[in-house]
């Protein structure tokens, strides 16, 4: 995917009108977070086995050379080969060298945020190569040459009426008078399908939801087959994972797990749970006939220890981008990056720099709610926070922008000044304001007269209520 995410502020304001996506966006709030809520109120000890999972990905952080390097150990005792992409360039030549090795012409592909990261799929197309998403909500974006809008419903900003175009326009093979009114009728379609790519397949690529240092075995949890065909039907399995990935043993990899499913859908877990292995020994029925992990760095090792190094403690559940009001508002496809909402906003320019994504820190309206459903209690408010003080001391901040934060400081630090002003301000709209009740355009208030009337004030200012009822001014 071609990052723009510096253009937020324009994706935004297109997002905002498009009214289909509006129509999709309206059923996030209630759906996910709902779901997360029971699950999470269903087991007494959610709340500590957060703190668990924190402390579990804190400690492997710490050790991640250790770690690492104890896994790669684990998967040649194996049979497998362990790869290291020190960027985007390195992991996309390992995968086509893999597959050029045994004359792969057909790719068959599960969710991995780590292929999109690496744009892998358009970089295989380029070489020769048919890579094919199995998981429903990426053939679909496939079909219709978009990138995921979600991590975890990579389709969720679509109708049903999109997905129907979809297929039509590309199994032209069937029927023309089919019936695709029901989304069961588009299941079956996309299965018979894939059904054909599957076994077709040279290779299969997935990603890793977790990489086990004690057994050397990926973990990929899905609420669909697609992933356990990828993986074990080709005669070559490929893993792609990035070093954050990693955990120390069986017993964290199934404490994370249990919160993982419940923060992301709200089940207790995933439907699918799989855990690979190396390579199909001698007694296997099936399995890979090779077994290669593609391990990416990408600037993640450059965030050890620094401002964002809490970021990398990061599970992909997605209930931050579920619970972000900003997200609900826009979708995914605003922000420009593979990874959007409020783990985005931090991770992207982490990855590409902040000049690539300079408005990511500001799409928070820091209510905190994605700290306070994080499975792994990831600080992001303070990491955005911490962006946007890098932003305002390095740039790049408009001129304007600047001049009006310096003013609007001056008065913030001199807070009898402040409320002093507050007050004149308040009586003057409401002297002039009294006639019709409100302000349908006011000085440096055109954003918010835009699409609204400024109402104009009425009695006391909130700092004056709170004098009188005992309370104290900062």
């Amino acid at each position: 995917m071609k990052l723009n995410a510096h253009n937020f502020k324009e994706n935004a304001a297109k997002a905002l009108k498009d009214e289909d996506l509006q129509a999709s966006l309206a059923k996030l709030g209630t759906g996910f977070p709902l779901k997360r809520l029971a699950a999470a109120a269903r087991l007494p000890e959610f709340e500590a086995l957060r703190d668990q999972a924190r402390d579990i990905k804190d400690h492997t952080l710490r050790h991640l050379d250790f770690y690492l390097e104890k896994f790669e150990c684990k998967v040649q005792e194996t049979g497998g080969h362990v790869h290291w992409a020190r960027d985007i360039e390195d992991g996309r030549k390992i995968v086509y060298d893999i597959c050029e090795s045994v004359g792969a012409k057909t790719v068959t592909k599960g969710k991995s945020m780590i292929g999109e990261e690496m744009a892998i799929n358009e970089y295989l197309e380029e070489k020769g190569l048919i890579p094919v998403e199995t998981d429903l909500g990426e053939y679909i974006i496939q079909l219709r040459n978009e990138p995921p809008s979600h991590i975890i419903a990579p389709a969720i900003h679509l109708r049903k009426s999109h997905v129907e175009e979809a297929f039509r326009k590309t199994h032209t093979e069937l029927p023309p008078e089919r019936n695709l009114d029901e989304p069961e009728d588009l299941l079956k379609e996309a299965r018979a399908m894939l059904r054909k790519k599957f076994i077709a397949a040279d290779v299969g690529i997935t990603g890793a939801n977790f990489m086990i240092a004690e057994t050397g075995s990926t973990v990929i949890v899905t609420n669909e087959g697609n992933g356990d065909l990828t993986q074990t039907l080709p005669r070559v399995h490929i893993v792609l994972c990035s070093i954050e990935k990693m955990v120390p043993n069986l017993e964290d990899c199934a404490t994370l797990l249990r919160v993982l499913a419940r923060s992301a859908t709200g089940q207790e877990q995933s439907v699918y749970t799989t855990f690979s292995t190396g390579p199909k020994q001698m007694d296997d029925p099936d399995g890979p006939d090779q077994f290669h992990v593609v391990i990416l760095d990408n600037g993640r090792s450059r965030m050890l220890g620094h401002d964002t190094h809490d970021m990398l403690r990061c599970i992909r559940c997605s209930a931050c981008i579920n619970h972000c009001p900003v997200y609900q508002s826009v979708g995914g496809h605003a922000y420009g990056s593979i990874y959007p909402g409020p783990m985005g906003s931090v991770l992207t320019p982490a990855i590409y720099g902040l000049e690539q994504s300079c408005d990511l820190p500001n799409a928070s309206t820091m209510c905190g709610k994605c700290e306070e459903v994080c499975p792994v209690r990831i600080p992001i408010p303070q990491m955005l926070r911490s962006w946007r003080e890098k932003q305002w001391e390095d740039g790049p901040v408009p001129i304007l922008q600047r001049l009006a934060m310096s003013v609007w400081a001056f008065w913030a630090v001199r807070p009898k000044a402040y409320h002093f002003g507050a007050k004149i301000k308040m009586r003057l709209l409401g002297l002039l304001g009294r006639k019709n009740g409100h302000f349908k355009s006011l000085l440096f208030s055109k954003a918010w007269t835009k699409s609204r009337d400024f109402p104009a004030p009425e009695g006391k200012t909130f700092q004056q209520l709170w004098s009188e009822k005992g309370g104290r001014r900062s």
